[in-house]
């Protein structure tokens, strides 16, 4: 099946884009952008992750749940929003933790493309969601596919800085081989758990530390 996928990603999971699962996924995921209710990102931004970050770039991984569904919000990356979009709870957090522990002020716009960019997969578990509908395209593939995507990196590359927030991330991200890769876990940065121990969790400079330990470039939050 052709995908339109970053060339280096599109090598690394030819095998997932053959199987069946992935081909039901595909013609669900049509059908929906043919309905009438919006489909979440734009068609052509469902891989923007990757088309940022090509594989061989990948030095962290952020992993989010769901595309946010509402109108202009989502941009194909976890957590990201467009130019111009009012910053959600959890990015708002998430833009608090990396001022308070690495001293980067709060930036005008959530467009988180200039993280991708330097190596930041903001990778979500589902890639697509009806407008106003939260998970209504969970349980259709998308996670079977994303499971591939962090099991490819894991097996195939080393020092990569996985960041799991929350339970969800967490149990997605377990069987991360912890010898070959950091691996950062605390609760979400949702407004019902930042303060239960994602403030203070330094997940900026503890990711950075790791990288320079490793000789890659760290990522300028």
């Amino acid at each position: 099946m052709d995908v339109r996928i970053e060339e280096s990603w599109k090598k690394h999971l030819a095998g997932e884009f053959e199987k069946d699962y992935f081909e039901k996924l595909t013609a669900f995921v049509r059908e929906e952008y043919r309905g009438n209710t919006p489909i979440y990102p734009p068609a052509k931004l469902i891989f923007n992750a990757f088309d940022h970050c090509p594989f061989d770039k990948v030095k962290v991984v952020i992993l989010g749940q769901d595309p946010y569904h509402g109108e202009g919000q989502a941009n194909g990356l976890c957590f990201s929003v467009n130019k111009g979009v009012a910053f959600p709870p959890s990015l708002m957090n998430i833009f608090k933790e990396v001022a308070s522990d690495t001293g980067v002020p709060i930036p005008s716009d959530g467009d988180l493309t200039r993280w991708s960019d330097q190596g930041v997969l903001l990778l979500n578990a589902t890639l697509t969601v009806r407008a106003a509908s939260a998970g209504s395209h969970q349980k259709r593939g998308w996670e079977q596919f994303t499971d591939a995507v962090i099991a490819t990196l894991a097996e195939k590359r080393e020092n990569i800085v996985f960041i799991l927030w929350g339970s969800y991330a967490q149990k997605k991200g377990a069987f991360i081989d912890r010898t070959r890769h950091l691996v950062l876990s605390s609760p979400h940065p949702s407004p019902l758990s930042a303060y239960q121990g994602f403030f203070g969790n330094h997940h900026f400079t503890l990711t950075n530390d790791y990288l320079k330990l490793h000789s890659k470039e760290p990522i300028n939050w």
